[in-house]
């Protein structure tokens, strides 16, 4: 496997990485690290985010049809009203129920469920 260089980009990169809390997309890592390095493409976030992928530091996952990370949230929910299309983010504090279905360990997990919600249902 080829070793990834360390570079002054990826460093810049990290740090910005290091500091957010929440999710967040390669376009809006984009808009933070650019302030810094204004040569910084869209090209090298996304090859930058791909590596930390392979090396399980960070977590990808699909919302609204787009790719979001997070460096410290290892659960993503959804709650999407079938009338509205309305989506409401949740935490799911345990997924104990699971561990004796699932052949292995769980390192990250995305829940969508969908229903009527309670604005809809009055």
């Amino acid at each position: 496997m080829k070793k990834s260089r360390n570079t002054k980009q990826k460093e810049l990169i990290q740090k910005e990485i290091d500091k957010l809390t929440d999710f967040f997309t390669a376009e809006s890592l984009l808009e933070k690290v650019k302030k810094k390095d204004s040569s910084i493409g869209i090209a090298t976030i996304y090859r930058y985010l791909n590596h930390l992928k392979k090396q399980s530091s960070i977590h990808s996952y699909l919302c609204d049809r787009r790719t979001i990370y997070s460096n410290n949230k290892k659960s993503h929910c959804h709650y999407i009203c079938e009338k509205t299309g309305q989506v409401i983010h949740f935490d799911v504090d345990s997924i104990d129920f699971l561990k004796s279905k699932i052949p292995g360990t769980i390192s990250s997990f995305q829940i969508e469920v969908r229903g009527t919600c309670q604005e809809c249902k009055d």
